[in-house]
Protein backbone atom coordinates (compact mmCIF):
# COMPACT_ATOMS: atom_id res chain seq x y z
CA UNK A 1 0.00 0.00 0.00
CA UNK A 2 1.36 3.38 -1.01
CA UNK A 3 1.06 6.60 0.93
CA UNK A 4 -1.01 9.49 -0.50
CA UNK A 5 2.15 11.45 -1.28
CA UNK A 6 3.35 8.66 -3.52
CA UNK A 7 0.04 7.91 -5.20
CA UNK A 8 0.41 9.41 -8.67
CA UNK A 9 -1.32 9.74 -12.02
CA UNK A 10 0.61 11.88 -14.52
CA UNK A 11 3.84 13.77 -15.00
CA UNK A 12 5.34 16.75 -16.78
CA UNK A 13 9.12 17.09 -16.69
CA UNK A 14 9.72 20.20 -18.77
CA UNK A 15 11.81 22.67 -16.81
CA UNK A 16 9.65 25.65 -17.73
CA UNK A 17 6.55 23.84 -16.54
CA UNK A 18 7.94 23.63 -13.02
CA UNK A 19 8.15 27.39 -12.51
CA UNK A 20 5.48 28.52 -10.01
CA UNK A 21 5.52 32.08 -11.32
CA UNK A 22 3.77 30.87 -14.47
CA UNK A 23 0.65 30.08 -12.42
CA UNK A 24 -2.19 32.40 -11.47
CA UNK A 25 -1.88 33.66 -7.88
CA UNK A 26 -4.48 32.60 -5.31
CA UNK A 27 -6.97 35.15 -3.96
CA UNK A 28 -5.44 37.37 -1.26
CA UNK A 29 -5.65 35.93 2.22
CA UNK A 30 -3.42 38.24 4.22
CA UNK A 31 -0.58 36.99 6.38
CA UNK A 32 0.11 33.32 6.91
CA UNK A 33 -1.71 31.82 9.87
CA UNK A 34 -4.76 34.03 9.42
CA UNK A 35 -8.30 32.74 9.07
CA UNK A 36 -9.16 31.06 5.78
CA UNK A 37 -11.45 33.32 3.76
CA UNK A 38 -12.05 33.51 0.01
CA UNK A 39 -12.43 37.06 -1.28
CA UNK A 40 -15.00 36.35 -3.98
CA UNK A 41 -17.66 39.05 -4.39
CA UNK A 42 -20.38 36.61 -5.47
CA UNK A 43 -19.63 34.24 -2.60
CA UNK A 44 -19.52 37.05 -0.02
CA UNK A 45 -22.87 38.38 -1.30
CA UNK A 46 -24.42 34.88 -1.08
CA UNK A 47 -23.06 34.43 2.44
CA UNK A 48 -24.50 37.78 3.58
CA UNK A 49 -27.86 36.94 1.99
CA UNK A 50 -27.89 33.61 3.84
CA UNK A 51 -27.44 35.31 7.21
CA UNK A 52 -30.03 38.00 6.39
CA UNK A 53 -32.60 35.36 5.44
CA UNK A 54 -32.03 33.54 8.73
CA UNK A 55 -32.38 36.81 10.64
CA UNK A 56 -35.62 37.56 8.75
CA UNK A 57 -36.99 34.16 9.74
CA UNK A 58 -35.93 34.86 13.33
CA UNK A 59 -37.79 38.18 13.29
CA UNK A 60 -41.05 36.74 11.93
CA UNK A 61 -40.98 33.67 14.16
CA UNK A 62 -40.31 35.65 17.33
CA UNK A 63 -42.37 38.82 16.79
CA UNK A 64 -45.23 37.49 14.64
CA UNK A 65 -45.63 33.83 15.63
CA UNK A 66 -44.47 33.45 19.23
CA UNK A 67 -44.74 36.68 21.24
CA UNK A 68 -48.46 37.24 20.44
CA UNK A 69 -49.28 33.63 21.39
CA UNK A 70 -51.36 33.26 24.56
CA UNK A 71 -49.72 29.97 25.56
CA UNK A 72 -46.44 30.90 27.28
CA UNK A 73 -45.17 27.31 27.34
CA UNK A 74 -45.76 27.01 23.57
CA UNK A 75 -43.88 30.25 22.89
CA UNK A 76 -41.02 29.39 25.24
CA UNK A 77 -40.49 25.85 23.92
CA UNK A 78 -40.64 26.79 20.24
CA UNK A 79 -38.60 29.93 20.79
CA UNK A 80 -35.75 28.04 22.46
CA UNK A 81 -35.88 25.24 19.86
CA UNK A 82 -35.96 27.52 16.82
CA UNK A 83 -33.30 29.91 18.07
CA UNK A 84 -31.06 27.04 19.14
CA UNK A 85 -31.27 25.41 15.71
CA UNK A 86 -30.77 28.77 13.99
CA UNK A 87 -27.65 29.41 16.08
CA UNK A 88 -26.24 25.99 15.14
CA UNK A 89 -27.06 26.66 11.47
CA UNK A 90 -25.19 29.98 11.45
CA UNK A 91 -22.28 28.50 13.41
CA UNK A 92 -22.05 25.64 10.90
CA UNK A 93 -22.16 28.15 8.04
CA UNK A 94 -19.33 30.17 9.59
CA UNK A 95 -17.19 27.07 10.12
CA UNK A 96 -17.82 25.82 6.57
CA UNK A 97 -16.89 29.25 5.20
CA UNK A 98 -13.82 29.93 7.34
CA UNK A 99 -12.26 26.44 7.46
CA UNK A 100 -9.51 25.48 5.03
CA UNK A 101 -11.28 22.80 2.94
CA UNK A 102 -8.00 20.97 2.30
CA UNK A 103 -5.98 23.25 0.06
CA UNK A 104 -2.81 21.75 -1.38
CA UNK A 105 0.28 23.94 -0.76
CA UNK A 106 0.68 26.26 -3.73
CA UNK A 107 3.84 26.32 -5.83
CA UNK A 108 5.45 23.14 -4.44
CA UNK A 109 5.84 21.53 -7.88
CA UNK A 110 9.57 22.20 -8.03
CA UNK A 111 12.36 19.86 -9.05
CA UNK A 112 13.66 19.95 -5.48
CA UNK A 113 10.33 18.90 -4.00
CA UNK A 114 9.82 16.15 -6.58
CA UNK A 115 13.30 14.83 -5.82
CA UNK A 116 12.49 14.87 -2.08
CA UNK A 117 9.57 12.50 -2.71
CA UNK A 118 12.13 9.80 -3.58
CA UNK A 119 9.94 8.32 -6.26
CA UNK A 120 10.66 4.79 -7.35
CA UNK A 121 11.42 4.03 -11.02
CA UNK A 122 8.18 4.16 -12.97
CA UNK A 123 6.36 6.31 -10.45
CA UNK A 124 4.99 9.60 -11.70
CA UNK A 125 3.43 12.67 -10.15
CA UNK A 126 0.63 14.87 -11.40
CA UNK A 127 1.17 18.61 -11.24
CA UNK A 128 -1.62 21.15 -11.53
CA UNK A 129 -0.63 23.66 -14.24
CA UNK A 130 -2.88 26.34 -12.71
CA UNK A 131 -1.52 26.54 -9.17
CA UNK A 132 1.85 24.78 -9.65
CA UNK A 133 1.11 22.20 -6.98
CA UNK A 134 1.78 18.50 -6.74
CA UNK A 135 -1.79 17.22 -6.87
CA UNK A 136 -2.62 14.29 -4.55
CA UNK A 137 -5.12 11.67 -5.63
CA UNK A 138 -8.75 12.81 -5.40
CA UNK A 139 -7.73 16.49 -5.42
CA UNK A 140 -9.22 18.89 -7.97
CA UNK A 141 -8.50 22.50 -8.87
CA UNK A 142 -11.09 25.14 -7.96
CA UNK A 143 -11.19 28.11 -10.31
CA UNK A 144 -12.74 30.33 -7.61
CA UNK A 145 -10.39 29.45 -4.74
CA UNK A 146 -7.51 29.14 -7.24
CA UNK A 147 -6.19 26.16 -5.30
CA UNK A 148 -6.25 22.40 -5.57
CA UNK A 149 -8.58 21.00 -2.89
CA UNK A 150 -8.27 17.51 -1.39
CA UNK A 151 -11.44 15.44 -1.91
CA UNK A 152 -13.19 18.46 -3.39
CA UNK A 153 -16.93 17.86 -3.71
CA UNK A 154 -17.94 21.21 -5.21
CA UNK A 155 -17.58 24.95 -4.71
CA UNK A 156 -20.62 26.37 -2.93
CA UNK A 157 -21.21 30.13 -3.28
CA UNK A 158 -23.62 30.05 -0.33
CA UNK A 159 -20.73 29.27 2.02
CA UNK A 160 -18.19 31.14 -0.15
CA UNK A 161 -15.87 28.15 -0.07
CA UNK A 162 -15.14 24.74 -1.50
CA UNK A 163 -16.60 21.70 0.21
CA UNK A 164 -13.63 19.43 0.75
CA UNK A 165 -11.86 17.06 3.07
CA UNK A 166 -11.64 19.39 6.08
CA UNK A 167 -15.01 21.19 6.07
CA UNK A 168 -17.52 18.73 4.64
CA UNK A 169 -18.83 17.97 8.13
CA UNK A 170 -19.68 21.64 8.72
CA UNK A 171 -21.38 21.94 5.31
CA UNK A 172 -23.53 18.87 6.00
CA UNK A 173 -24.50 20.26 9.41
CA UNK A 174 -25.36 23.61 7.80
CA UNK A 175 -27.75 21.99 5.31
CA UNK A 176 -29.29 19.83 8.04
CA UNK A 177 -29.94 22.69 10.49
CA UNK A 178 -31.29 24.99 7.76
CA UNK A 179 -33.68 22.23 6.68
CA UNK A 180 -34.80 21.74 10.30
CA UNK A 181 -35.48 25.43 11.01
CA UNK A 182 -37.27 25.76 7.65
CA UNK A 183 -39.56 22.85 8.52
CA UNK A 184 -40.08 24.20 12.03
CA UNK A 185 -40.96 27.67 10.72
CA UNK A 186 -43.45 26.23 8.21
CA UNK A 187 -45.07 24.17 10.97
CA UNK A 188 -45.47 27.17 13.28
CA UNK A 189 -46.76 29.33 10.40
CA UNK A 190 -49.40 26.70 9.58
CA UNK A 191 -50.56 26.62 13.23
CA UNK A 192 -50.68 30.42 13.26
CA UNK A 193 -52.83 30.57 10.12
CA UNK A 194 -55.29 28.07 11.63
CA UNK A 195 -55.40 30.02 14.91
CA UNK A 196 -55.94 33.36 13.16
CA UNK A 197 -58.76 32.01 11.00
CA UNK A 198 -60.60 30.98 14.16
CA UNK A 199 -59.85 34.21 16.03
CA UNK A 200 -59.74 37.92 15.23
CA UNK A 201 -56.69 38.66 13.05
CA UNK A 202 -56.08 41.86 15.01
CA UNK A 203 -55.60 39.82 18.21
CA UNK A 204 -53.21 37.21 16.85
CA UNK A 205 -50.39 39.58 15.88
CA UNK A 206 -48.73 42.79 17.01
CA UNK A 207 -48.85 43.98 13.39
CA UNK A 208 -51.79 44.91 11.20
CA UNK A 209 -53.55 41.98 9.45
CA UNK A 210 -52.20 42.88 5.94
CA UNK A 211 -48.65 43.20 7.28
CA UNK A 212 -48.97 39.93 9.18
CA UNK A 213 -50.19 38.08 6.10
CA UNK A 214 -47.37 39.45 3.93
CA UNK A 215 -44.72 38.56 6.52
CA UNK A 216 -46.11 35.04 6.88
CA UNK A 217 -46.37 34.48 3.12
CA UNK A 218 -42.75 35.55 2.65
CA UNK A 219 -41.69 33.30 5.53
CA UNK A 220 -43.55 30.33 4.05
CA UNK A 221 -42.03 30.95 0.62
CA UNK A 222 -38.54 31.20 2.11
CA UNK A 223 -39.06 28.17 4.35
CA UNK A 224 -40.43 25.96 1.58
CA UNK A 225 -37.71 26.97 -0.88
CA UNK A 226 -34.84 26.38 1.54
CA UNK A 227 -36.41 23.23 2.97
CA UNK A 228 -36.46 21.61 -0.46
CA UNK A 229 -33.02 22.90 -1.46
CA UNK A 230 -31.17 22.02 1.75
CA UNK A 231 -32.96 18.69 2.25
CA UNK A 232 -31.94 17.58 -1.25
CA UNK A 233 -28.39 18.86 -0.71
CA UNK A 234 -28.21 17.10 2.67
CA UNK A 235 -29.36 13.85 1.08
CA UNK A 236 -26.85 14.06 -1.77
CA UNK A 237 -24.03 14.84 0.66
CA UNK A 238 -24.85 11.89 2.91
CA UNK A 239 -25.07 9.63 -0.14
CA UNK A 240 -21.73 10.95 -1.38
CA UNK A 241 -20.15 10.28 2.01
CA UNK A 242 -21.57 6.77 2.31
CA UNK A 243 -20.41 5.81 -1.18
CA UNK A 244 -17.04 7.58 -0.65
CA UNK A 245 -17.35 9.37 -3.97
CA UNK A 246 -17.32 13.16 -4.26
CA UNK A 247 -19.67 15.13 -6.49
CA UNK A 248 -16.90 15.86 -8.99
CA UNK A 249 -15.87 12.19 -9.10
CA UNK A 250 -19.47 11.20 -9.81
CA UNK A 251 -19.83 13.89 -12.47
CA UNK A 252 -16.58 12.97 -14.22
CA UNK A 253 -17.16 9.24 -13.65
CA UNK A 254 -13.58 8.88 -12.48
CA UNK A 255 -12.12 5.42 -12.06
CA UNK A 256 -12.14 4.29 -8.44
CA UNK A 257 -8.54 3.85 -7.26
CA UNK A 258 -9.20 3.77 -3.52
CA UNK A 259 -10.26 0.83 -1.37
CA UNK A 260 -13.94 0.43 -0.61
CA UNK A 261 -14.91 0.94 3.03
CA UNK A 262 -18.16 0.41 4.89
CA UNK A 263 -20.72 3.21 4.94
CA UNK A 264 -20.28 3.59 8.70
CA UNK A 265 -16.51 3.94 8.35
CA UNK A 266 -17.01 6.54 5.60
CA UNK A 267 -19.22 8.52 7.97
CA UNK A 268 -16.51 8.35 10.64
CA UNK A 269 -13.94 9.68 8.17
CA UNK A 270 -16.00 12.86 7.73
CA UNK A 271 -17.58 13.34 11.16
CA UNK A 272 -14.94 11.81 13.42
CA UNK A 273 -14.05 8.57 15.14
CA UNK A 274 -15.70 7.22 17.21
CA UNK A 275 -19.38 8.18 17.02
CA UNK A 276 -20.36 10.80 19.61
CA UNK A 277 -22.64 13.79 20.16
CA UNK A 278 -19.79 15.88 18.70
CA UNK A 279 -20.99 14.75 15.26
CA UNK A 280 -23.81 17.30 15.63
CA UNK A 281 -21.59 20.12 16.87
CA UNK A 282 -20.14 22.72 14.48
CA UNK A 283 -17.60 23.60 17.20
CA UNK A 284 -15.96 20.16 17.28
CA UNK A 285 -13.40 19.44 14.57
CA UNK A 286 -13.55 15.82 13.35
CA UNK A 287 -11.20 13.48 15.22
CA UNK A 288 -10.47 10.82 12.63
CA UNK A 289 -8.79 8.44 15.07
CA UNK A 290 -8.67 5.00 13.50
CA UNK A 291 -10.65 6.15 10.47
CA UNK A 292 -8.16 6.05 7.59
CA UNK A 293 -8.78 8.95 5.21
CA UNK A 294 -6.89 7.33 2.33
CA UNK A 295 -6.82 3.64 1.54
CA UNK A 296 -5.73 2.85 -1.98
CA UNK A 297 -5.99 -0.25 -4.08
CA UNK A 298 -2.53 -1.54 -4.82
Amino acid sequence: MKSPAHRTRDIERQAGYLKPEHCAPPPPRGNSGTMWFIRDSCGIACGVITWLLVFYAEFVVVFVLLLPAKNVAYSLFNGVLFNGLAFLALASHARAMCTDPGAVPKGNATKEFIESLQLKPGQVVYKCPKCCSIKPDRAHHCSVCKRCIKKMDHHCPWVNNCVGENNQKFFVLFTMYIALISFHALLMAAFHFVFCFEEDWAKCSNFSPPTTVILLILLCFEGLLFLIFTAVMFGTQVHSICTDETGIEQLKKEERRWAKKSKWMNMKVVFGHPFSIAWLSPFAAPDHGKADLYQYIV
